[in-house]
């Protein structure tokens, strides 16, 4: 059964009588959203998917941590950025001066991003949250137990707990309303008023209400388990960082049970992902990554969703801009072809993996990715003129080209340059001399077919047909040896390859005058 699949069951049968399934993830808009980060979203809606087919009703939230602070400036914001450290990423300007905050650049990028997959998904800005004031009777209470909280944070650190340390302890942080920043040091609490003194190093301080605070946050392991109860959320997935042995999901469980007593939800630990070629694991703060928006560039929705969802979220995998883009485009459009003639079995898992992939999406089955990217620099990248090629083959208009088309260029351009074959502009005569007699005979049918061709036009098969004729003898293992060796001559002198896009197809671009020169030993 697909992990989505065995996940959705666990939570049904835990949960016997729920009406709704509340699944969440979140993000803190610290920079760029990365292809990591898009694991954590991809991971809930497949689960939130899988509900829905064993028939339950599930909602997907999706937390914006903008009410964090601002830790680090990120290698692509300007450094004097620094003078925002401290502040909440809702209240720092946009380094690109496009949108009102910081925290919304990225999450505009993000969200307009994820909207070519469809994803059905309640935002929440926990900023607004936190400021409207719909967490303050948590944030009373977890101060009220803020002794029991720092005993059980101790239980997972090496240093020896102190009374002192523990006295002066408090599960929140304080946003100045003098300058904005939590560079504040809270000074008294009581509980049974709930009031609140802090002062901070810019010179304000007072005394509040916490049950009319709008700039209180709660500390990252108090703050988790309390919305998954304000929020009744049965299932949230994690990066590998929070899942560990005494990490964030195992202390904020026991959180979740001895501080506001409640079960937590389910979890599932997801791995991260690589950049094949680069080192490290992707990251804001570094610069390191690739968006959810540069994926799309490259690949379709449909094709990014299958590779992700064909993983276990514990297994971590690389996303190759190689010759990887053309398999994993290959992969996907062979088993798609098998699901729509209903050849892979409803209880395989590559059967789920492509429900999750939405094949709703009207694709074009006459043209493929790898197809494109052979033809598409051969005639400087000229859509339309492929596109009058492919007909020819298929006889058909092909829809699918205008979706593949921009992401070959796009990749060949950006990413893998060596792609960029080209037609030949002199003849490669050492190739030509090194040719034995019967190969020099064989490129001279073939011109002979081409002519044909031009005269006649040949359909697509026909014209296939007389090039394997060329050498073909009666024994079948050795002609096919000797149409290898036939084809990869014929790419090699025309496009100095061994291989290309399908030989008729790639003749007729060349045209006959054109290849007669190519062929041709003569100076």
């Amino acid at each position: 059964m697909h992990w989505s699949l065995t996940k959705a069951q666990e939570l049904i049968d835990a949960h016997p009588d729920r009406d709704i399934f509340v699944c969440a993830s979140g993000i803190s808009p610290s920079g760029h959203i990365h292809i990591g980060n898009f694991r954590e979203l991809i991971t809930t809606y497949f689960v939130v998917k899988a509900l829905q087919k064993l028939g339950k009703k599930a909602r997907f939230i999706f937390s914006w941590d903008d009410f964090d602070r601002f830790r680090k400036v990120p290698k692509n914001v300007d450094p004097s950025y620094e003078q925002y450290l401290g502040l909440p990423y809702a209240d720092i300007p946009d380094p690109y001066g496009c949108c009102e905050s910081y925290a919304k650049h990225f999450q505009n990028e993000f969200e307009t991003a994820i909207e070519a997959f469809d994803i059905e998904v309640d935002f929440i800005y926990q900023h607004e949250a936190y400021r409207s004031g719909r967490y303050n009777d948590w944030i009373a209470h977890a101060l009220g137990q803020r002794g029991r909280i720092y005993d059980l944070l101790m239980e997972y650190k090496t240093q020896e707990a102190s009374e002192e340390e523990r006295v002066a302890y408090y599960p929140v942080a304080v946003y100045c309303h003098g300058c904005g920043k939590d560079h504040t040091t809270i000074s008294a609490y009581d509980a049974d008023a709930q009031t609140l003194a802090y002062t901070c190093t810019c010179g304000f301080g007072e005394s509040q209400g916490v049950l009319e605070a709008d700039n209180i946050k709660l500390n990252w392991k108090v703050d988790w388990p309390m919305r998954w109860q304000y929020e009744d959320v049965v299932f949230e997935p994690g990066g590998r960082d929070h899942s560990s042995q005494g990490g964030s999901y195992e202390v904020s469980s026991r959180i979740a049970r001895e501080i506001f007593g409640f079960e937590p939800p389910s979890y599932i630990a997801y791995e991260f992902i690589g950049i094949k070629g680069a080192r490290g694991k992707m990251s804001s703060s570094t610069g390191n990554l690739i968006t959810p928006a540069d994926l799309l560039q490259v690949y379709t929705p449909e094709v990014v969703l299958y590779i992700f969802s064909k993983y276990d979220p514990g297994a971590a995998f690389n996303f190759g801009f190689d010759e990887e883009v053309i398999r994993n485009f290959t992969e996907f459009e062979r088993f798609r072809k098998r699901f729509i003639s209903g050849q892979i079995p409803e209880e395989d898992n590559m059967h789920m993996s492509l429900e999750l992939a939405d094949l709703g999406h009207d694709i074009d089955n006459h043209v493929t990715f790898g197809k494109v990217a052979g033809l598409l620099p051969l005639m400087g990248f000229q859509e339309d003129a492929v596109a009058g090629v492919l007909s020819q083959e298929t006889g058909t208009s092909l829809p699918g080209l205008s979706v593949l088309a921009p992401r070959v260029q796009h990749w060949i351009e950006n990413w893998y340059p060596d792609r960029a074959t080209s037609i030949r502009d002199i003849a490669n005569l050492d190739l030509l001399e090194g040719a034995s007699d019967e190969e020099r005979a064989w490129i001279g049918q073939l011109l002979a077919v081409m002519e044909t061709d031009e005269e006649v036009g040949l359909t697509i098969e026909d014209y296939m047909e007389r090039i394997y004729a060329i050498t073909r003898v009666e024994d079948p293992k050795e002609t096919k040896g000797r149409q290898r060796r036939f084809f990869a001559l014929v790419y090699q002198l025309l496009i100095d390859r061994v291989q290309g896009p399908r030989l008729p197809l790639l003749l007729r671009i060349v045209g006959v005058d054109r290849a007669r020169g190519l062929f041709s030993s003569r100076s």
